[in-house]
């Protein structure tokens, strides 16, 4: 049913859900896993320790951290991922907008399912369904299920 699941990830705690529900049903379906991380400043400025909204033009973090941080949410979905007894057939980590990119993924794998966390670490401007997560299911060619 599913040949490529592309899984959104930012290190929050729906994208990891997300992502085990991706691994459940690769395991189920044989199916691969592509993951796509779009490292952003302020995502990482946050997590940081910088409050929405406050510290976060004093504390924006370096393109060192930056680039450590993706790595750290890439390292810890692959060991998800392989924890589930899964590899990860494709990492995507390119800088832009994480909607744009999760869509160029899947069109160059040819997805049959996009899953991403309903609400992740972007800005609270969605608080209901997430910015990224809206624009994919808005212009995603294939099926999408956003994880709670």
């Amino acid at each position: 049913m599913f040949k490529n699941i592309v899984v959104g990830v930012d290190g929050s705690e729906t994208s990891e859900v997300a992502l085990r529900l991706a691994c459940d049903l690769a395991g189920k379906y044989a199916s691969e896993i592509h993951l796509v991380h779009t490292p952003q400043p302020h995502t990482v400025a946050f997590a940081l320790g910088a409050t929405m909204g406050y510290h976060a033009a004093t504390t924006m973090p370096s393109p060192e951290e930056v680039r450590e941080a993706a790595e750290k949410v890439l390292n810890a979905s692959k060991a998800i991922a392989k924890d589930l007894g899964l590899e990860i057939t494709q990492i995507r980590a390119e800088r832009g907008d994480p909607a744009e990119q999760i869509i160029a993924c899947a069109e160059d794998c040819g997805a049959d399912l996009i899953v991403t966390g309903r609400r992740g670490l972007g800005g609270i401007g969605s608080l209901v369904l997430g910015s990224t997560t809206q624009k994919v299911n808005h212009l995603a060619k294939c099926a999408c299920l956003s994880v709670v």
